[in-house]
Order: structure tokens, then sequence, then C-alpha cells
């Protein structure tokens, strides 16, 4: 059963969208809408907009759109009663259970039972005799049993269904240990342990919930890590380990590692402030995830090809979601782990002063751009040059390209101002670009030609782009909802998918109460609702009065018929002539 009117009306008139959405993204205000960096997706310039009179979002970026729920949704990984829920609690509601149909929060809930067992089950098998292997690698390690009780870590003993006869014993189904994925259905169809034979690393979200597992193998087998795929509870893109301690730490700086036992590590010797991103490269969404609990993040992987291939693409993800970024280099290609443990008592303070003395990421990256060029050359130097201008041209900053064109001027023995012509240079380069690529995705929109939700666009998308225009109309003008639905009834729409939410919002209109997408959120999907906020931006600074709707419903009404280019190109000779009658029917 849906959540009653009554109970969305009053959660929508507490949550103040703008204040809501701040708390995660920093906006600032473009004349009656709010813009900023979009959460969802990797972006440079600002396309995600909050429109605080209707109570929607939306970004032009990536096409993800909505109400306060369906933002609540996204950000925080969380089902429709989840997110209500939440939001329920931030407005000191009481959300009316009885009826809901919360099959998949109570899925979510058993998940995360099965998540809580499992890690008891993993520490306590870790401190018996069958978890000595695992044990003797954690404290071989240099990790002592304070560290250990700390973080949870556990040991997955080398049967094939321990675990799951364990779970199945105190009350889980074979199908939720799957859902779970601490468990997998076996070819013969037996249900088996994903993990055996690992020391285990539980990963907790920033609510204290366990969430996921990373197993080490203690052999030479591969792979040498596996980790917990996506779940109901987790998502490996947004999660970051440690990151319920990191958050806590008070500073205003994050160290970001490669791994577990480098983060371990590091919070045993004392900084606290450690956390690492997931088996996976760094993502939007824990950059954007860090920037709300830090100003600055030190970047602290492995001194190898691989690690520095990683610190380069995660640069620009920090740096756009609003970060300083500084990048720490541990001395003879060593991980922040077997440094710290190779100063034994003094680890702490060996670290320390390499995050003191860390060098920005623009510092960074130039000198990785030197150490591949031969500046004994002409060709080099031209070379460092031209790479030092690439890059410089993608910061934001004037200021940060003036001095760093200065050093590099004075570094090469060269004109600064022909540094500054090439940044120049390059920064239009990359804005043509952009905005080519701006106009293409425009132009592929307008067409219908992206639009997954409602793919029967491009065949009517005159009748479509003028049916979206009167659903965006009743929107601002929901009074005149009564002619509206006589002059164009349902059954005048050219696609499902503009008719279910044509009926929807007329379904929702009343005299009492102005409309928004919190009304729609339980008839529509979460990509429907998206679609919607789309339509409701698009309109949203146009003024559209009643001759306009009138003149949607004349296209409605002159497109209702006609045969689309696809069946024109298969159409008989009768059907031609039906549809020339019907063209001189519409003319009279």
């Amino acid at each position: 059963m849906p959540l009653p009117d009554f109970f969305l009306q009053e959660l929508k008139a507490r949550t103040d969208m703008a204040e809501l959405v701040s708390s995660y993204v920093n906006l600032r205000r473009s004349g009656r809408n709010l813009v900023g960096l979009c959460p969802f997706h990797h972006e440079k310039t600002p396309s995600f907009n909050v429109y605080p009179d209707n109570g929607s979002f939306y970004c032009f970026g990536c096409g993800t759109g909505g109400d306060v729920i369906t933002f609540v949704r996204k950000i925080e990984n969380l089902d429709y009663m989840e997110a209500v829920r939440f939001l329920a609690q931030r407005a000191g509601l009481q959300v009316p259970e009885d009826h809901v149909d919360d099959s998949m929060s109570r899925l979510r809930a058993r998940v995360l039972e099965i998540n809580r067992e499992t890690a008891r089950f993993y520490h306590s098998t870790l401190l018996s005799p069958i978890g000595k292997p695992g044990l003797e690698y954690l404290t071989g390690r240099g990790l002592s049993m304070r560290t250990i009780r700390h973080f949870g870590l556990g040991f997955s003993p080398p049967g094939r269904f321990t675990l799951t006869d364990h779970l199945k014993k105190v009350g889980y189904t074979d199908d939720e240990l799957v859902q779970a994925n601490v468990a997998f259905k076996s070819r013969s169809g037996k249900t088996m342990d994903r993990f055996y034979s690992r020391v285990m690393f539980p990963i907790i979200d920033l609510r204290g919930n366990v969430v996921a597992f990373g197993g080490r193998i203690l052999t030479d087998e591969k792979p040498k890590y596996i980790n917990t795929s996506d779940t109901p509870v987790y998502h490996k893109s947004s999660g970051l380990f440690a990151m319920n301690f990191a958050k806590n730490n008070g500073g205003e700086q994050l160290i970001l590692a490669e791994g577990y036992m480098d983060v371990i590590s590091l919070h045993q010797a004392g900084f606290t402030n450690a956390m690492a991103s997931l088996g996976t490269s760094l993502t939007v969404e824990q950059a954007r995830l860090m920037s709300r609990y830090a100003k600055e993040v030190v970047i602290c992987y492995d001194s190898d090809a691989a690690g520095q291939k990683a610190a380069s693409r995660a640069i620009p993800m920090l740096r756009e979601a609003g970060l300083l970024v500084k990048v720490l280099s541990v001395p003879g290609n060593k991980d922040p782990d077997e440094y710290i443990r190779s100063h034994g008592e003094e680890g702490y303070a060996y670290f320390k002063r390499l995050l003191d003395a860390c060098g920005n990421d623009v510092e960074y990256r130039l000198a990785k751009l030197k150490e591949g060029c031969n500046l004994n050359t002409a060709d080099g130097r031209v070379s460092y040059l031209t790479g030092a201008a690439e890059m410089l041209a993608t910061l934001d900053n004037r200021i940060e390209q003036e001095v760093y064109a200065g050093r590099l001027a004075e570094e090469m023995s060269i004109d600064k101002s022909s540094i500054l012509a090439q940044i120049r240079k390059q920064g239009r380069q990359r804005e043509k670009q952009r905005t080519q690529r701006q106009f293409r995705e425009v132009q592929q929109e307008m067409s219908g030609m992206k639009d997954t939700v409602n793919p029967e666009k491009r065949r009517h998308l005159r009748a479509v782009n003028a049916e979206e225009a009167l659903i965006a109309y009743l929107f601002a003008h929901p009074d005149n909802a009564g002619w509206v639905s006589q002059k164009a009834p349902p059954e005048k729409f050219s696609t499902p998918f503009t008719r279910r939410v044509y009926e929807a919002v007329l379904g929702k209109i009343t005299n009492d109460k102005p409309l928004s997408l919190t009304d729609l959120t339980q008839s529509l999907t979460g990509e429907e609702i998206s679609a919607v906020a789309r339509i409701l931006s698009r309109y949203h600074s146009v003024s559209v009065g009643q001759e306009d709707a009138e003149e949607y419903i004349q296209v409605m009404n002159q497109e209702a018929g006609k045969l689309s280019e696809e069946e024109l190109r298969n159409a008989s000779g009768d059907d031609l002539m039906q549809q020339l009658e019907r063209l001189r029917e519409m003319k009279k």
C-alpha cells in the first residue's frame, strides 16, 4: 500500500530542498535557481540545478533529476522507504508504516543482519585454533590485538560450507545468503561460502553497518583479494574503507591510501584520518563523499607504476569535488605500511615528516612530466613545456596558472608570456571541444535519440514535445487542469510514458495544494522521475500561458494519427491515401 498523501505533503512542507542539497553539494545562486557540481557524475563545469520553488533538481550533464526523496535515495544509496524514513527523522515526523510495501527495506535489513553475524563469525574464527594462519599473518604484519579488534578483522575457514551452515542454523535462508553475497549457488545447486581460507576485512558504512567484506588469500593463489560484489546494501563505487573512523578525526585533511593494510597500519601509527577506495579506481561519488568531511586530501598510493597511474586519475576527480590535493611519495618504492614498519617505534615521526613535506598535485604532475623528458635536448624541452601548458590549461584558477607559468619560465629560461599564450591556446581548444560536445548532446536529447525512458519519443517527436510542454504547464498552472483534461484526454497522448505521467499528474491535482514531483514518486520509477524533472527544468524559466497550452493541444491533435517515418516507408498505397485524407481534413 502507498503512503498517505497527507504524510507526503507534510514531509514535503518540512523539507527545504536547497538546505538538504547544500549539505552535500556546494551551491551558488543563479537567478531563481541554485547551481553546483553534480554529485552523481564527473564534471568540471556546474550543470546541477536545484529549483527551490518546485522542490526539484536536475543535472543537464548526466540527466539525473527528481525531488527530495529521489536525491536522498541516490546520494545515500537507499531504497524508497529508507529515504522516506531518513527525511522523516530529519523533519521530526513519524512514518505511517501500516500496510506499506517495504519488501526491499526488509531485504536490506536482513542483509545487514547477515553481514553483522558474518563479521562476528569471522572474528571469532580468527581468535580460534582454526584462525591461527590468519592471526599469524596479521601479527606478522605488525598489527596489535587492539588494532585487530578495532577493525573487527577476521578469518574465513577453509571449509566451503562452514559459514553458510552457521548462518542457516541461526535462521537465514539460502536466497538471503546469496543476496548478501556471502555465499553463491554452485552448478550443483548447493549454497557455498564465497570466502574461504582468507583474512577478512569488514567494510563498515558511515552509520556503523557492516555492508561488505574484503578477503586476502594467504598463499600465492590468484586473485590475492576478492571483495563483495554490489548488493542491496553496498555499492563499491560509493564506499570508502575506514571512512567511518576517518570522518571523526576532527581535522580538515584525509589521507587516501591504496589498500586495507596501508589504512590499518596508518591508523595504528596514529594517522586516524586514513581511508581507501574499495577494490576499484577512485570514483566521483567517493570524491564527493570525501569533500563532505575534509578540505584537503593527501594521495598516498604505492610508488609503483600502477599506483602512480591511479594517483594521476584521482587528482582531477578530487579537484573537481572542491578539494585541495597533495601527493605523498614514499621513498624506496615502499607502500605506507612497509615504510612505517621499517622505522619501528619511529614510524609515526618519519611518516609525519613525509606528510608535512609533500607537494601539491600540480607540482607532482609537473615532476612526472619532467621525468619523461630529456631536458638536454631541444625536443625534450619543447615536449616538457607543451605538456606542462596542457596540464596548466586544465586549472580553473588563473592565479595558479600565472604562478606556475612563472616557475616554468624561470626553470627553463623562457619568456613567461610564451608559456601563458600556450596555456590560453590549450584552454580555448578545450572550451571549443566542450561546447561541441554539449551541442551534440542537446541535439541528441531534442531528437529523442538518447531517451531510454521514453524510447518511442523519436517516432513521435513533435507530438511528445507538445505533450511534455503541456505536462510542465500543468505543474505551473494546476488550477487549469479542468479545461486541459477536457481538450486533451489521456488517450490523445502519443506514447505510453507521457500518457502515464499525464494521468498521474491529473490524479494528484487538487484545489488546496500545489503540485510537486514528490506527489508522483509512488507512481513512477526513479528513472521516470528523472525524466519528468528534465521536462520541468527545460520549461522552468519559460513563461507559458493558456494560449501556449492551447497551441500544444493543437499540435497533439495535428500529430494524432500521423504515420511515422518508418511507417511511411513501409506503408501500402491505401495507407498513404488514408494519411493524405486525414491531412486534408485537418486543414479544413
